[in-house]
Order: structure tokens, then C-alpha cells, then sequence
């Protein structure tokens, strides 16, 4: 993933495209195609990934979706959504399904003929955690104009259900830069969190998800003018 600076200080993601193979192989290896059926450039992932999280974490009904209590929903169910939007006319499965196989962040997950988001949701469904250890150390990434509340008031969901934290320092970093250009990562303890009573749940490679994070469990603050 390549990320590049915007005018206002802003950055966007740069993805790499996607190819169909052969036999069904979904693949962002160009070479390992011997004759490619399809691609999906990098503007068009970009643009699909972020409406296909809106639907699996925010408004599966605007698209005609149903989600059940563990946020699944039909592959199919949401090609068929999209298609409906003139903007995704040419979507197909398996632009969903290589989206999902190739999330950097485990933002998606698949079984069978399923697809869900893994965390990030604004709506009510319950994701099964992974059974990890948590790390000491838990990052957050944000920027100085909001650092003020937060020292104040801790870390809220805001329009989310759950606080997210990350075990990579590089990925708070990237959250901060949606935001603005005076990032501030702030260091999470853990065990802090638990002495509290707050339970933190892993739900992909780097993101874990906690109700609230208090001021006292922000151990420390690294300044970034990016």
C-alpha cells in the first residue's frame, strides 16, 4: 500500500490492483496469472472497500442487506445491493471476495458464501473476539486538536460501538492521518484497562476494541507533524 499526501494535509490510500485468473485464482500477483479474466485497479478497490465497510458496519438496509446477530450477510446479497448503486454497476463476487482476502487490516472476513466486517461497526452485532494474549502496550492514533477532550474524557466510541486500539505503532499512525497533520499516538496500558474492569477484545491482526479507555490508561503521547 502506497499513501501520498493531499493538499489539505489529509492522506489517501493507494491500493494495488487485483487480478481473476484462471481457474478462479484471485490474486494481487500480476505474474501469477496465465491469462487474466479481470481486474479491479486500485482507485476502483479503494472506492469499494470503503462502501463495502459501510455496508457491513453502518447501512446494510440502504442497500438491501441483512445482517445476522453475528454481522453476516450473503455475498451475494451485497453484489446484488451494490449493482442497484450506478456508481458499483460492474461489481461481481469475486471483487468482493479478493477485497476481503487481501485487507491488509482484516477489516473482512469469509466462510462459505459469507461475508462480515471483522470490527469498526456502528450498529448492534456481536463479532467473536480472537483467543489471543492482549499486548502490555496498545496504540491509538489521533490528532492534537482532539488530544485536549481526550485527556479529559478518555477515549469514547463516539459514532462506533467500541473504542479501537491497534498492537502497531505504524497503523495508529495511518488512523491519525485521516484526521489532520498534527498526529498524536497515544500509548494504551493494557493492564491498566483490566485492573479497571474493562474487558479488551482482539478482533483482527492489529485491532482490538474496549468499551472505554479512561485518562489514567494513556501512559503516553509521541507528537508527529506529518
Amino acid at each position: 500500500m502506497i499513501v501520498s499526501r493531499l493538499r489539505d494535509g489529509v492522506f489517501m490510500e493507494h491500493l494495488q490492483a487485483i487480478y481473476l485468473c484462471e481457474k478462479g485464482i484471485i490474486t494481487t500477483e500480476r505474474d501469477k496469472c496465465d491469462r487474466i479474466l479481470g481486474i479491479l485497479d486500485g482507485r476502483r478497490r479503494l472506492v469499494l472497500s470503503k462502501r463495502l465497510s459501510g455496508i457491513l458496519r453502518h447501512f446494510p438496509e440502504k442497500y438491501g442487506v441483512h445482517l445476522d446477530r453475528h454481522g453476516w450477510a450473503s455475498i451475494k446479497e451485497v453484489v446484488d445491493g451494490l449493482k442497484k448503486d450506478s456508481m458499483f454497476e460492474w461489481v461481481e463476487e469475486w471483487h468482493v471476495i479478493g477485497i476481503a482476502m487481501y485487507d491488509e487490516k482484516g477489516r473482512f472476513e469469509i466462510k462459505n458464501d459469507k461475508i462480515r466486517a471483522r470490527y469498526g461497526h456502528s450498529i448492534q452485532v456481536h463479532i467473536e473476539p480472537i483467543d489471543l494474549k492482549v499486548p502490555e502496550i496498545l496504540y491509538h492514533g489521533t490528532t492534537a486538536e482532539r488530544l485536549k477532550n481526550i485527556l479529559k474524557q478518555g477515549l469514547k466510541p463516539m459514532k462506533r460501538v467500541m473504542v479501537h486500539l491497534t498492537n502497531s505503532f505504524d497503523t495508529a499512525v495511518e488512523t491519525g492521518k485521516r484526521h489532520g497533520k498534527n498526529i498524536v499516538v497515544l500509548e494504551i496500558s493494557s493492564k491498566c484497562l483490566e485492573e479497571k474492569g474493562y474487558s479488551i477484545l482482539h478482533q483482527s491482526k492489529y485491532i482490538y476494541t474496549v468499551e472505554h479507555v479512561p485518562p489514567e490508561c494513556i501512559k503516553k503521547k509521541t507528537y508527529l507533524n506529518l
